[in-house]
């Protein structure tokens, strides 16, 4: 064989494999290919995204899932792409021009969409190669853009489609709008988060300043957290059923400062135990006022203007701030003797998902899409099985909120997206903005939604040319809904759509079920006739050691970069499966990725010994002579093949951790710490290095989805009689076997390791000499167990560094001995000849007493009332786990003290 490295140097060979992988076109897939077809799209990141350890997290579970099904012989595509990222994106652009004394409204649009294009040519593909880096074998020659012409054309068919259908429509409604990026968002996009706030108790006159039963006083109390919002007051709500305000119905409240008349409403919405029970009301400012006041049929006046400034509306506090109005209010009511009180109150308030903004309730003219006609049937392939969620417990969650889904407002006040595709003639429509045009179906004089040209020549109604755009932008998530089938070439028919959808699984984040996973679903189901995906996994969060959650302000970031530099790509992607329960946080230190380091070398030293030991003359082919094998043989192949199964099981089932922990220990514990040391001692050199590359072939083939570099190093230096293909990913996933299944095998090796190890802790406990040959004494309980033993007492002798003595059924345990007992069989280690009694005496001793005295200390805490109803549950727990571990060391101990007793 040839030389291999005696250090496994993952940076040495990482960027030449995936260099290799990429020039044979490995991750390519087929459309004419007779295989049954299994796809996957890749949530597309940002473009101005740079990977961090949610991403490595997602993509890694996704690479597992393609590779495991490429080596399974399905024609596998992993579609890749980027996501143009609306806000995100204008946002960088917009901070990098600003450096040049720039601002977008001096560029003007089409001088800053060009600025705007050149930084995602030059930015854009970052993350595409650092997913590169990690070993995503995406068909990396199909990546996709959300603004591609392909994807654009899709959603100018979906808008288009929608409109005319009457499930597109325009009007003003209260949304959240981002003051800082100056747009609309979604319900989704604007973040609920607690803030600690203030409750401003203001009184608000009665006109005609008649006494009230209130208090006997001429004005009311009203409570407010947003005083600035009360110069578009339009009346004050009370609730009907609220008896300290009977008889108001026909009084008229004077709005403090302003002076306007405002009506008194009575709703059953209004919470009386809320401050006072009195409620101002704002429609264009609040969404429950808004609500409010379309039943009461209240005006609607708006007092701010895009950045969160007081508009001409305001009269004397035009231009301030919106919080700078607060306090200003504040302050004018305090000197007009209106102000009672002000109180701390914590709050949910909305903030811009991008920015992270205190979002504004404005009222604002915007394009929405009518959900519930689409949600319909989205709830119903959820319920009746045809989409399945990992955990299950997320099914509930999306239902829930299906059956609850609001209209969808997708206009966005930008520049960088996909511009809506509305015209509007304003010979038909007489308007100064095209943003003040509602429409509310698609019947509507002069708007119109061109069908074959992106820029029309004259107005399909009057046919004159005095036609504009409108001028907002689709929301980011419009394009993204469209992902599963847009990526494969719709609205055409093609032939990757034909044979990729629907696709088998998506993997994401339990933070974009209600942005993208549930609009797919819609979609794929509205355009496709079809859902779009058939399995969601949703991954947990990647947090810190102390569950915080990873982010740049509070310097918790791990990178993953930085990791894969020091350690490499396959132990960051090991580490992080390994400790990721099905849809569980996953809490992440960088002394965790030593696991995935430590395995690593591991596997490459084992393969070292066999690869570096094969003699090259006895390996002829990879069969397999069962008449030849041993014990270990037959075991190590039957545990291979139980392996196979329950890592097959595991991944069906989306638990990645559980198939990564099933193969560590395999290839750990059974073939590098006790396989290649049983195999040292056969005489049968051919049939041992048979089983050797047989099982080391099988087992590069099951870790090659977790650890793809690695696996493909050692598996290009196999003999070639053990491998199918060139590249590991074109071999054959591992099959089963009925012939070498053999229980029998697996229970006395069982036996056989437990004697090994018995007598392996005997000899550490009494600190024995590691050159010294130790006698063993078995109590059998069988003739099965005398023959298992005397027929492999090799193995017991050479490992445990033993020599079998005595051997039969109801032998006294000798003086001098320690024991072990290993299901029906005791074992007996003679010591006395190797130990000073005295001092070893004296050392249990010494040593029972410290437990005692550990165990008398837990015990008196958990006998202590005020500890047990105090105290955690977990603390607690563990609490009881360590007295019963101080337990069992006793016994253990005692039984040691009492072995070294002459006169037993």
């Amino acid at each position: 064989m040839k030389e291999i490295p005696s250090r496994y140097d993952p940076l040495s060979i990482e960027e030449q494999i995936y260099k290799d992988w990429e020039e044979k076109k490995l991750f390519s897939a087929k459309t004419g290919t007779g295989k049954t077809a299994y796809s996957i799209v890749i949530p597309p990141p940002n473009v101005t995204g740079i990977l961090h350890m949610g991403h490595a997290l997602n993509n890694t579970i996704q690479d597992i899932l393609i590779r495991w099904k490429r080596l399974q012989g399905y024609e596998v595509l992993w579609m890749p792409g980027t996501d143009h990222a609306g806000i995100a994106t204008q946002n960088v652009v917009e901070r990098s021009i600003a450096k040049e004394g720039l601002t977008r409204q001096v560029l003007g649009r089409e001088k800053f969409l060009e600025r705007v294009w050149q930084w995602k040519d030059e930015y854009g593909n970052t993350i595409i190669r650092q997913l590169k880096r990690l070993g995503a074998s995406c068909d990396w020659d199909r990546t996709r853009f959300t603004m591609d012409e392909g994807l654009s054309r899709a959603v100018k068919e979906v808008f288009s489609r929608l409109y005319y259908e009457g499930l597109i429509y325009k009007n003003n409604f209260i949304i959240n709008w981002c003051p800082r990026c100056e747009t609309a968002l979604s319900d989704e996009e604007a973040e609920h988060s607690e803030v600690e706030g203030m409750l401003y108790y203001i009184k608000y006159p009665v006109k005609g300043h008649d006494k009230l039963e209130v208090e006997n006083e001429d004005y009311i109390v009203v409570a407010t957290t947003r005083p600035e919002t009360m110069l578009g007051d339009t009346a004050v709500a009370m609730n009907a059923n609220d008896q300290r305000y009977r008889g108001l119905s026909e009084k008229i409240i004077i709005l403090p400062i302003i002076g306007r008349e405002l009506k008194i409403i009575f709703d059953e919405s209004v919470d009386p135990s809320f401050g006072t029970g009195a409620l101002k009301v704002t429609p264009a400012h609040d969404p429950v006022d808004f609500e409010m006041g379309s039943r009461h049929g209240l005006e609607r006046i708006n007092v701010m203007d895009s950045n969160a400034k007081i508009n001409e509306l305001g009269g004397d506090y035009q231009g301030m701030d919106r919080f700078e109005c607060r306090e200003t209010i504040i302050e004018d009511l305090k000197e007009r003797n209106l102000f009672i009180k002000s109180e701390k109150h914590v709050h949910s308030v909305r903030h811009c998902y991008r920015c992270h903004t205190m979002s504004e309730p404005r009222l604002s003219n915007q394009w929405f899409v009518k959900m519930k006609p689409l949600s319909e049937e989205a709830i119903q392939v959820v319920k009746d099985g045809r989409v399945n969620f990992y955990p299950e417990r997320w099914t509930k969650v999306y239902l829930n909120w299906m059956e609850n889904i609001r209209d969808w407002c997708v206009s966005r006040q930008i520049w960088w997206g996909h511009r809506i595709p509305v015209w509007y003639c304003k010979d038909c429509l007489d308007f100064k903005d095209a943003r003040e045009v509602k429409v509310s179906g698609p019947n509507v004089k002069g708007v119109f939604v061109p069908q074959e040209k992106d820029f029309p020549e004259k107005c399909p109604y009057c046919g004159g040319n005095n036609i504009v755009q409108d001028p907002d932008v689709l929301d980011t998530w419009f394009s993204s809904w469209l992902w599963p089938i847009s990526t494969f070439g719709w609205p055409s028919d093609t032939e990757e759509l034909k044979k990729f959808y629907p696709t088998d699984a998506l993997v994401t984040a339990q933070e974009i079920i209600f942005f993208w996973v549930a609009r797919m679903i819609m979609a794929g189901l509205k355009f496709m006739g079809n859902v779009p995906f058939k399995d969601v996994y949703i991954h947990g969060t990647v947090r810190d050691s102390t569950g915080t959650k990873m982010s740049k302000s509070l310097g918790n970031v791990i990178d993953p970069l930085e990791i894969i530099g020091e350690v490499g790509s396959d132990a960051l992607r090991f580490s992080l499966i390994s400790i990721t329960s099905q849809g569980q946080d996953v809490f992440l230190s960088k002394e965790k990725f030593e696991v995935g380091r430590n395995f690593s070398n591991k596997l490459w030293n084992a393969a070292r010994y066999v690869l570096m030991n094969v003699d090259e003359t006895f390996i002829d082919n990879s069969e397999l002579d069962l008449s030849r094998f041993s014990l270990p043989d037959k075991w190590i192949i039957n545990s291979y093949f139980e392996t196979i199964e329950k890592v097959e099981s595991s991944l069906a089932g989306y638990r990645f951790n559980d198939a990564a922990q099933i193969l560590y220990d395999f290839v750990w514990h059974r073939y590098c710490d006790w396989y290649l040391e049983l195999a040292k001692l056969s005489h049968d050199k051919k049939n041992v290095q048979s089983v050797l590359l047989f099982v080391l072939s099988g087992i590069l083939r099951l870790l090659h989805p977790f650890m793809p570099y690695i696996t493909e190093e050692l598996w290009s230096k196999l003999p070639r009689h053990f491998k199918s293909s060139e590249y590991i990913m074109n071999a054959e996933w591992p099959r089963q076997n009925e012939e070498f299944i053999n229980k029998d095998a697996e229970f006395s090796m069982a036996k056989l390791m437990g004697i090994i190890s018995a007598i392996r802790n005997i000899r550490a406990f009494w600190n024995l000499d590691a050159s010294s040959i130790v006698d063993v004494s078995f109590n059998v309980g069988n003739d099965d167990d005398i023959e298992l033993i005397e027929k492999e007492k090799k193995y017991i002798e050479k490992l445990a560094r033993a020599k079998v003595c005595n051997m039969s059924k109801g032998l006294e345990r000798p003086a001098l001995s320690a024991s072990g007992i290993i299901g029906d069989i005791k074992l007996y280690v003679l010591i006395g000849s190797l130990i000073d009694v005295e001092k070893e005496t004296a050392r249990i001793t010494k040593k029972i007493i410290e437990t005692e005295n550990y165990f008398n200390s837990i015990d008196r805490k958990l006998k202590n009332k005020e500890f047990i109803e105090k105290a955690p549950r977990e603390v607690v727990q563990k609490e009881i786990e360590k007295k019963d571990a101080f337990k069992k060391q006793i016994v253990v101990l005692n039984e040691n003290l009492d072995a070294l007793k002459p006169n037993r």
